[in-house]
This record gives structure tokens, C-alpha cells and sequence, in this order.
């Protein structure tokens, strides 16, 4: 009888039969963790652009338009504490309008929230870090601006076409 390796072991007969088994279920698997994972990003996508839209209308008409649950769900609410920094990174984004640096988003903090900077051994990681993060949650996209510095942008739509990660277009 032929015999296949496993790890230290070796595999017989109807062994062969549960590997193939297993390798379908994990196959099955990732496909379905790859799908959830693509509906996660577009779902990220439209929870922004709809949280864009609400900041926008409270810009213009004042955050007494809003309900507490909203304020709070739009990271407007004050509590008397400074937002987290992931929060304070994805406003800054979401409010800017365009594509912005790490340094950028760095310098709005020194202006804004100076004390959220301080404590950062260095803000300039915990920057990347946190936009890295928002690409990876599908709520940022990575860009070259035309000095070919990395910066990035809210995503507000989903995109329509399907564009590996990574750089995709150079802004000004």
C-alpha cells in the first residue's frame, strides 16, 4: 500500500480520504472568511460615508441637530475626555476632505489636541500605525501625492472596481 507523509506519521488508506476531507473544509473555509472580510470593508466604507454626511450636517446647522445617541455615534459627544487617538486619527481624516500625511495629521494634533501627542514616544509611528490600521479596516486608502510622499484618504464610497491594496493613485 502507497503511503503518504503526515508531520512524523504516515498515511493509509482511508487516512488519505480524511486529509483531502479537511483540506475542503479549510478551503471552504477561507473562501468564506474572504468573503465576509471584502462585505466587512464595504460595510466599513458606507458606515463612513454616512458618518461623513451626519458631520457635515451638524457642521453646518450645529450638533444640537443631533440626538445624544447620534452625537456619541459620530464621536461628536463630549465627555469630558479627550477621544481615543484611533477615534481623533479617523476624524481628522474623515473632516479633512483630502488626502493627508502622517506629518499633517502629526501637526493638526500639535495645533488641536497637543496633549493626545504627548503621550506618544513618537507620534509620527503611532500615526502610520493608526492609518495603516484604518486601510486594513477599509476606511483609509494609502496614496502618493505628487512629491511622492505617502499620505491617505477617507474612504467614502466603496470602490467599484477592485484594486489590489496598496498605492493607488497619486494625488496632488
Amino acid at each position: 500500500m502507497e503511503a503518504a507523509q503526515k508531520g512524523n506519521g504516515v498515511l493509509k488508506g482511508s487516512d488519505r480520504y480524511e486529509v483531502g476531507h479537511v483540506q475542503e473544509v479549510i478551503r471552504q473555509a477561507h473562501e468564506e472568511l474572504r468573503q465576509l472580510m471584502q462585505q466587512r470593508a464595504e460595510v466599513m466604507k458606507r458606515i463612513g460615508t454616512v458618518k461623513q454626511t451626519i458631520a457635515g450636517l451638524a457642521n453646518l446647522f450645529g450638533d444640537g441637530v443631533l440626538n445624544e445617541e447620534l452625537l456619541e455615534l459620530v464621536d461628536r459627544k463630549s465627555n469630558g475626555r479627550q477621544p481615543g487617538f484611533t477615534k481623533a486619527c479617523r476624524m481628522i481624516l474623515m473632516e479633512s476632505g483630502r488626502a493627508l500625511s502622517a506629518r499633517e495629521i502629526c501637526d493638526h494634533f500639535q495645533q488641536k489636541m497637543p496633549s493626545m501627542l504627548a503621550r506618544h514616544k513618537d507620534p509620527m509611528a503611532s500615526v502610520t500605525t493608526v492609518l495603516n490600521r484604518l486601510v486594513d479596516y477599509g476606511e483609509a486608502q494609502p496614496v502618493l501625492t505628487s512629491t511622492g510622499r505617502r499620505a491617505w484618504r477617507w474612504v467614502a464610497e466603496p470602490a467599484t472596481d477592485m484594486k489590489p491594496a496598496g498605492f493607488n493613485e497619486i494625488v496632488a
